[in-house]
């Protein structure tokens, strides 16, 4: 179809939205059409019907949320009755279609696809009757989370600092007197930043020659002191926005600001469970061990762990924590944190199968764990 000329580039900055009417120059039908301008590096617009083919209600200040499957689209929700239209395709998780138009732009000129076909020595019969800046908040593709001290459930708000400094977190009072005891603690903190700074006084201690604890066999039973019993589901904080696995938004390429710090939240929500996952085997390992040996003639067996299986588990939680702190710097640096976005719980959900089988727990540990392949979604092989 012969373009539209709708107008310099230029003139379309002012506003991310733009009513534009055409008219037909043999039946002087009008037509309108959303121009949008998306906020990046180089202008990039979009346009669609003006008004949703539902029940006609307009689309000028419809609301613009993250793509389904991928969070640097958009997609346009009719304020009626909450139809979506994919801003790019047009097509709605309805099984509607709202009318899309093909954006040109030529030394500075920019051209839309006409409604239809028809032509007059070569040139569109449609031509810009009118362009209307829609200019209040509506019209603007929502920004990620702020970092505003004011803002619900930010770092400022949760007591937390906002450099995200685990060195200001002070020890706690009493300590644990094992490194069960630690491990224990550090599962039952919803708060990342003290679950970070606990985790690298727990490593201090296992360094230092605490005793590993985790209970000891009494009357035929093993018994396990209450400070060393850890949760069966690790809290969280209270505002997290948690949803299942697979239904937390795809995070785009890393193409624009807002998949980078997508990407970035979804390593963080990993490494905190890494976290965990590390210091539950801490936690269970004794009792599960000395469980598993146990034997008709030999009922009440001794722990067989050594001292470097545990010592080798808390350099790991050490490491996953620096891990998430170096993501939370970069998150907060990006103007957004750790809790901005929604997480799922699925490492934790596989976790839960293996609580009570301490080498199905490994085995867990390590396909959840095992770093993958740039070039595919296949654990890479060991080394």
């Amino acid at each position: 179809m012969a373009p539209v000329r709708v107008g310099d580039v230029a003139e379309l900055v002012s506003a991310h939205r733009h009513v534009l009417t055409l008219r037909h120059t043999r039946t002087e039908e009008t037509h309108d059409v959303l121009l949008f301008r998306m906020a990046s590096a180089a202008p990039m617009f979009y346009c669609m019907e003006a008004r949703c083919p539902h029940l006609g209600a307009s689309l000028e200040r419809a609301a613009l949320h993250p793509g389904l499957d991928d969070v640097e689209d958009l997609i346009v929700v009719c304020p009626w009755h909450q139809y979506d239209f994919e801003i790019k395709t047009g097509v709605s998780s309805t099984g509607l279609r709202a009318c899309v138009y093909a954006v040109s732009i030529d030394a500075g000129v920019l051209y839309i696809e006409a409604p239809t076909a028809d032509t007059e020595h070569g040139a569109s019969v449609w031509t810009l009757a009118a362009r209307r800046p829609i200019t209040d908040a509506w019209a603007e593709p929502p920004p990620l989370p702020s970092r505003a001290a004011d803002a619900p459930g930010t770092l400022a708000s949760l007591g937390e600092a906002a450099t995200f400094d685990p060195k200001t977190v002070p020890r706690p009072e009493p300590a644990p007197k094992t490194l069960v005891a630690w491990a224990t603690l550090i599962l039952r903190t919803p708060s990342p930043l003290h679950k970070v700074a606990y985790t690298r006084f727990a490593y201090d201690a296992c360094a230092q020659g605490i005793p590993i604890g985790g209970g000891a066999w009494e009357h035929g039973a093993w018994v396990t002191p209450e400070d060393e019993q850890p949760p069966a589901w690790p809290p969280r904080m209270p505002d997290e926005q948690r949803v299942r696995p697979g239904h937390e938004g795809k995070r785009g390429k890393g193409g624009t600001e807002r998949s980078r710090i997508a990407l970035l939240h979804a390593l963080a929500n990993i490494e905190q469970w890494a976290i965990d996952l590390a210091w539950d085997i801490i936690a269970r390992g004794a009792r599960l061990s000395a469980q598993h040996m146990q034997t008709p003639t030999d009922p009440t067996p001794a722990m067989p762990m050594p001292r470097a299986f545990f010592a080798d588990f808390c350099q790991v939680a050490y490491d996953e924590a620096k891990h998430f702190t170096l993501l939370q710097q970069r998150l907060l640096e990006l103007g957004s944190w750790f809790g901005a976005l929604p997480v799922h719980h699925g490492l934790w959900e596989a976790a839960v199968e293996t609580s009570e089988d301490l080498f199905a727990r490994l085995c867990t540990y390590a396909a959840l764990t095992q770093p993958l392949c740039t070039s595919c979604t296949r654990p890479a092989a060991s080394t």
